[in-house]
């Protein structure tokens, strides 16, 4: 089943992609708060009912939290390698990200200088300036690009408004730090419209988009958790390994997430 992140400070966890990594939830801990309602988060579905109140975590509540679990580990000289901005939900929503970035990279820097700062991010928000001179500012910046057609995004995605690839491309051609595309792969269906983004015309769709983005690296990965949708399925690692050929074909590093 799917799950939800309980707390502001999450782990440290064993990541697949990061290590051992310190979990950053800016979202609410009792529903998922995104502009993205995927049929693969391990958050589950978006709510949307009305009366359901879902509210940011307080700034200076993230803050204080970060401040001790950092402080503490360093006391006791526990290592992380990494802290990373995930959680219920997208995290360059929250209204103070920037500042909250900025505060972060003062807390690494006292605690533990030498650990990364991470984001996972759908890059809705790439295109709004103090949002991608945030995210320039950390270690990694990981950009969601799972889909580049109109069904797949709505399949796949299910924007909570509007939604336009163009602004995102943009957005990302704009920005100064290493560009690293993440991308979920997965087959299936969602209400009968498929969310196969595996296909040939998804595959070939995908890589022009990859090839006008031109990143430093690619990285894909398939369903490790439980997902909302059980109608949508892993892709194989031989199937994202041809895929991966691909992207190196033009000179793009691609990294295979098993």
């Amino acid at each position: 089943m799917t799950f939800l992140f309980d707390d502001i400070i999450i782990g440290p966890i064993i990541s697949r992609r990061m290590g051992v990594s310190l979990g950053v939830n800016l979202l609410p801990t009792n529903g998922k708060l995104c502009n993205f309602n995927c049929v693969y988060c391990e958050c589950g579905w978006t709510i949307k009912e009305d009366g359901v109140k879902l509210r940011f975590n307080p700034t200076e509540d993230v803050l204080s939290r970060l401040k001790d679990v950092l402080k503490k580990r360093n006391e006791n000289n526990e290592q992380i390698d990494v802290i990373t901005f995930a959680g219920n939900g997208e995290p360059t929503t929250h209204p103070d990200f920037p500042y909250i970035i900025d505060e972060t990279i003062a807390l690494r820097d006292k605690y533990f200088p030498n650990v990364k700062i991470s984001v996972l991010t759908n890059a809705t928000l790439i295109n709004r300036e103090p949002i991608r001179n945030a995210l320039e500012k950390v270690d990694t910046a990981m950009l969601k690009i799972d889909a580049v057609t109109e069904d797949l995004i709505n399949a796949i995605y299910d924007p909570q408004g509007r939604y336009q690839l163009e602004d995102v491309i943009a957005g990302i051609k704009k920005f100064k730090g290493e560009i690293i595309i993440q991308t979920m792969l997965l087959k299936g269906h969602k209400d009968g419209v498929s969310s196969d983004n595996t296909t040939p015309e998804a595959v070939d769709a995908w890589l022009k988009v990859i090839e006008e983005i031109n990143p430093a690296r690619v990285v894909v990965y398939t369903l490790d958790r439980d997902t909302p949708s059980k109608t949508i399925s892993r892709v194989t690692v031989e199937e994202m390994e041809e895929i991966a050929k691909r992207v190196e074909a033009l000179n793009i590093k691609c990294d295979v997430t098993k």
